[in-house]
């Protein structure tokens, strides 16, 4: 073997692609793993913008390796991003992973070669690597999606993407800020640059229905004493919906007890009010109502002007809630009573054009000497879509793709052989806790190629019948819930031209590793296997197993 051939190269220096680089290399395999950014962390290298943490509560956003929970603290519920780096070097001491990363290194290409078996994988450092098996964990936030704005080169201030921050900083203080969206991270921005910029305009296409973050302190005693469970509580993650050490509930509940358990879950914070709610707010339209009702009347009495208020948390719901992500915040609505703040609805003054100074709408032209890109991702598909990765007759993952994505499993395309990704589409990614996808999908990943190497297989792929029975079940369960009435980047709505599909299994964490289990259980029906389709495959063409399992209610309530 020469130095450049590897049995696995990994892609990805986030949770997911350092799990996989530590139990492979467990399992006795050569491994690589390279990462684009200059240190660990994947998302966590690049989310450096003022305010940036993580919306998962600790211990969730945590490995459940208890060699590193046993020893490591956190200072807060919701840890920031110089935090989580931190984090990341502690398990880097512990697990020993840099000696088999190399940092600042793009995955540009791969091609499989036929002959040899083995991925040929090219980078933007000019050099190309050899491995059986190619391992993507590029995570659903990758690929950073900038609309077309007349002007935007023009501008001669700081302008940023969120996820391309500089990693000197940038300060606001005493600055004109412009913030151009309203998620997750422009949230986030806007509550830090409200606090010392002299101007602080935020452009709102779609309101956000933020829920209360509820942050606070950690000292090392409560958090000795929350270790006492840390192992239940991981364990407890398998069965939910998120991934989380909650779930969301069964039943019809009356009127009253509805209202009781909102306010509980509202007066927790985090995302319990969103994937720790009933489970008939995602899939009835009228319940759905008494949820956004309930977090409305939560949210106007913080807003002191009755037209921005209707902005913000409009009368009627903007989409159904819990239909897209929610934000946490930490303050983010009483910012717009401030007299430095002021909120631009695009949907009535839309952007004409970035100038040398600024920004021109409609009806204004406003001057600023930073603007903040808070735009999102090409999410879920758009990391793998972005490396040149060619099939075995020379086309794309992006041509096959462009009409609808097509997976097995949300791990494997067919025509693409000996290829498996973590936290890719039709898997549950963006409705799961990263940490725990890494893991669970993790491991039946690691447990896969240990399977094929001891077996002696030296080509696995998937089937198209297995990757259209896949895509029908995830869409079908995506049609029960109220998911497809947002035009969320969930659907591939956000990216213009990129076709309006469900991207995430919709059926819950649990459900899912139920039938990853299965197929591995059934002889990896759905594969093929040194060119042999699994025996379980002559029942139904090699779907039969999964169709009959999987044609059921979504295993939210679990």
């Amino acid at each position: 073997m020469k130095q450049s051939d590897y049995d696995v190269i990994v892609v990805g220096a986030g949770f997911a692609g350092l799990y996989q680089l530590y139990r492979l290399r467990q399992r006795g395999f050569r491994v690589k793993l390279y990462e684009a950014g200059a240190e660990l962390g994947g998302i966590w290298y690049w989310n450096c913008y003022p305010g940036a943490r993580v919306d998962t509560h600790v211990p969730m956003y945590e490995y459940g390796l208890e060699e590193i929970w046993s020893e490591w603290n956190w200072s807060e519920r919701f840890p920031g991003w110089a935090e989580l780096r931190r984090y990341f070097n502690f398990v880097d001491e512990k697990l020993d992973l840099r000696r088999d990363i190399q940092f600042s290194t793009r995955i540009t290409g791969a091609s499989f070669d036929e002959a040899g078996e083995r991925w040929q994988i090219r980078t933007d450092q000019g050099e190309t690597v050899s491995a059986k098996f190619f391992v993507p964990c590029l995570g659903f936030g990758t690929k950073t999606f900038i609309p077309e704005i007349n002007g935007l080169g023009s501008f001669e201030g700081p302008c940023h993407h969120t996820a391309q921050w500089p990693q000197e900083g940038l300060s606001f203080a005493g600055k004109r800020v412009a913030v151009i969206g309203t998620g997750a991270s422009g949230v986030q921005v806007a509550q830090e640059a409200a606090k010392d910029a002299a101007q602080l305009a935020i452009f709102q296409r779609t309101p956000c229905l933020a829920l209360p973050m509820r942050q606070y302190k950690l000292d090392h005693e409560t958090q000795a004493e929350w270790k006492r469970d840390y192992r239940e509580r991981y364990a407890r993650r398998r069965s939910t919906f998120g991934g989380f050490d909650f779930s969301l509930l069964p039943g019809s509940p009356t009127r009253e007890e509805r209202e009781a358990k909102y306010q509980e879950l509202w007066d927790e914070g985090a995302f319990n009010f969103w994937i720790g709610t009933y489970m008939d707010v995602l899939t009835d339209e009228t319940v759905n109502r008494t949820a956004y009702d309930f977090w409305r009347n939560r949210t106007l009495p913080r807003i002191k002007d009755p037209a921005v208020a209707e902005l913000l948390a409009p009368k009627q719901p903007p989409y159904p809630f819990g239909t897209k992500r929610p934000s946490l915040e930490q303050g983010f609505f009483e910012i717009f009573n401030q007299d430095n703040v002021n909120l631009i609805d695009l949907n009535t003054d839309p952007i004409d054009a970035i100038t040398p100074r600024g920004i021109r709408t409609r009806d204004q032209d406003m001057e600023f000497d930073i603007i903040v890109l808070a735009t999102g991702f090409d999410a879920v598909s758009g990391g793998l879509t972005s490396i040149d990765m060619r099939d075995v007759n020379g086309r794309s993952l992006a041509e096959r793709w462009a009409e609808g994505t097509r997976t097995y499993l949300g791990m494997a395309t067919s025509g693409f052989p000996n290829l498996i990704y973590v936290y890719g589409p039709q898997s549950p990614s963006g409705f799961c806790n990263g940490p725990t996808c890494a893991e669970f999908q993790g491991d039946w990943v690691v447990q896969f190629l240990t399977d094929m190497r001891d077996r002696g297989v030296s080509r696995f792929e998937t089937t198209e019948q297995a990757e259209t029975v896949w895509g029908g079940i995830v869409q079908e369960l995506a049609g029960r819930s109220l998911f497809p009435k947002a035009n969320s980047w969930y659907m591939g709505a956000n990216i213009p031209g990129k076709p309006r599909e469900m991207l995430n299994y919709p059926g819950g964490l649990g459900f899912y590793l139920q039938q990853c289990d299965a197929v591995r259980d059934h002889d990896y029906e759905g594969f093929v296997l040194n060119g042999t389709p699994s025996a379980s495959n002559d029942r139904g063409g090699g779907t039969g197993f999964i169709v009959s399992d999987m044609m059921v209610a979504p295993a939210a309530a679990q």
